[in-house]
């Protein structure tokens, strides 16, 4: 072995690294984003729950009560409700992780000593619920609370006048929040990934020009490229739900077609991210590294590991932006609160509009790379 020969093809190793600029992003982009994500974005200690207040005693002490909960930190008010009933559709909706609830007869409950408020929550996240039962503790006044009542099933609750109620996963389940996640995070992970490199490598083999060559128009080219893998997304869909319900009981309490739907609109914006980043990469090997930096922040930044709550003001805007962020909200809402897509429509509207840009972006790009 020739140590001259072998440090001039170390040589041309570190050289031809400096030059792929991918590459040299992700030597020093990886390390960088997981110590910024895991040291700074991610929390486990949940707090500024978004919560509704059903206050129907309207007293003092319940208005005391509410804002010594509000003073935990645990929940933020973002919404007022009349009834219980208001509350309940505001969780099987997403827009509360949190309610509750003071009955009318508030101040005799507390004075018997029997359950006075009820703490609603939607266990389909089981670190939201082992958050609110904090709540539970907050003590309502000085009067002695009579401990020989029973709580009722499925409650906690400090004497019994304070019980946290946990819907869509009573039994704390992580099989039941984490099989609808891995529907996106597959997805996520096999679409951007399968699209990227389908076109690149129609490039390295020379077969692009010719394509182009046809009467084909480059929305036609793209969009034809891509359609295949719609219909593996599907299938790749109907796996992972037929083996939850098989393997792990996880319900479907909603609608099969919206949760299909909603795939679909994953699906669509993963493969316009795909295309996006095709225009971008030189071979097959950046279209994977690329395709990296896409789907680190999804899976720790969406929801699916980690509590989006948990997360800084400022992450949380970067993590709207992700796709998957918005369908991990859409199929928990379908498949475990029963909700109906219409119902959760802002998630709808922001996947149609990533794809709208996306699709716009990569189609710009790419008649400019190849004209």
């Amino acid at each position: 072995m020739s140590l001259r020969r072998l440090w001039a093809i170390i040589l041309k190793e570190l050289r031809q690294m400096r030059r792929d600029r991918i590459t040299l992003a992700m030597i020093v982009g990886i390390p960088v984003m997981q110590l910024v994500l895991f040291g700074y974005a991610i929390n486990l200690n949940l707090r500024n729950l978004h919560a509704g207040i059903a206050d129907q005693a309207g007293t003092a002490a319940s208005r005391a009560l509410v804002m010594d909960m509000v003073a935990t930190g645990v929940i933020a008010p973002t919404l007022a409700a009349r009834t219980p009933d208001e509350l309940m559709a505001a969780l099987r909706q997403g827009q509360i992780s949190v309610g509750v609830v003071i009955p009318p007869d508030f101040e005799r409950r507390r004075f018997e000593g029997r359950e006075a408020v009820q703490v609603l929550v939607d266990g389909s996240d089981t670190v939201v619920q082992s958050a609110a039962i904090q709540l539970a503790q907050v003590p309502l006044d000085s009067q002695p609370l009579r401990n020989d009542r029973p709580l009722r099933s499925g409650a906690v609750g400090g004497g019994g006048q304070i019980s946290v109620v946990a819907f869509y996963n009573p039994q704390r389940r992580s099989a039941v929040n984490i099989v609808p996640g891995l529907i996106g995070i597959i997805l996520t992970m096999t679409m951007v990934m399968f699209t990227a490199v389908a076109i690149v490598r129609e490039r390295e083999r020379g077969n692009m020009e010719l394509l182009i060559a046809t009467p084909l128009s480059r929305s036609e080219l793209m969009i034809g490229k891509v359609l295949p893998y719609a219909a593996i997304g599907l299938i790749q869909t109907t796996l992972v739900l037929l083996l939850g319900l098989w393997l792990f009981e996880v319900p479907i309490r909603g609608s099969v077609v919206d949760v299909y739907l909603a795939a679909m609109l994953l699906i669509t914006a993963n493969l316009t991210l795909g295309l996006l980043i095709s225009t971008k990469a030189q071979s097959q090997f950046q279209a994977m590294q690329m395709t990296m930096f896409v789907f680190l922040p999804s899976i720790l930044l969406s929801g699916f590991m980690f509590p989006f709550a948990g997360m800084p003001r400022t992450v949380q805007w970067l993590a709207e932006v992700l796709p998957l962020t918005h369908f991990l909200r859409l199929i928990r809402g379908i498949m475990l609160r029963g909700a109906r897509i219409w119902e959760l429509w802002p998630e709808v509207l922001a996947l149609l509009a990533f794809i709208a840009v996306m699709m716009t972006l990569a189609i710009l790009r790419f008649r400019k790379r190849l004209d």
